[in-house]
């Protein structure tokens, strides 16, 4: 049996009821009020990825987890922007199966204009929501629940 008394999970089962239901709440409004026609949602989170990494660089397979879509949707996906010059997909050196993935001058030119509009309604849905203190608290725990305390 699973540690802990009854009460603490079902506060346990509360948070995280709490948490998802806020979290698809939140999406579904960041994505019926993003700001780009030229990209969509889920594109502009593998650019945001991208963006964020070394080199504007990742694996294919260390691109997937840092996504909301299966590894056959990421691979389309990223095949499409490549073909629209957002990002440039090559074979990885050090494992003949595996691609590296990098984002190109125009998908970041591109990322950029798009971020800056989507950090508007990020503001609106959840900077006016909450105060400064309660972000850096839900920051602290987000990251904790993903382990990176």
């Amino acid at each position: 049996m699973c540690g802990g008394s009854v009460t603490d999970r079902a506060a346990a089962v509360a948070a995280w009821e709490s948490l998802f239901r806020a979290q698809v709440a939140i999406m579904r409004s960041l994505a019926a009020d993003f700001p780009s026609h030229e990209i969509s949602f889920n594109e502009y989170d593998v650019l945001f990825n991208l963006s964020r990494a070394p080199g504007r660089r990742l694996r294919l397979r260390d691109l997937n987890r840092h996504v909301l879509l299966t590894q056959p949707s990421v691979s389309r996906l990223v095949d499409r922007l490549a073909v629209r010059g957002y990002v440039r997909k090559d074979a990885d050196p050090t494992d003949g199966r595996g691609a590296l993935i990098e984002l190109t001058d125009a998908g970041y030119e591109l990322f950029r204009g798009v971020a800056l509009q989507h950090m508007g309604t990020i503001t609106d849905r959840i900077g006016d929501t909450l105060d400064p203190d309660e972000l850096r608290q839900l920051t602290a725990l987000c990251d904790r629940l993903r382990g990176e305390d």
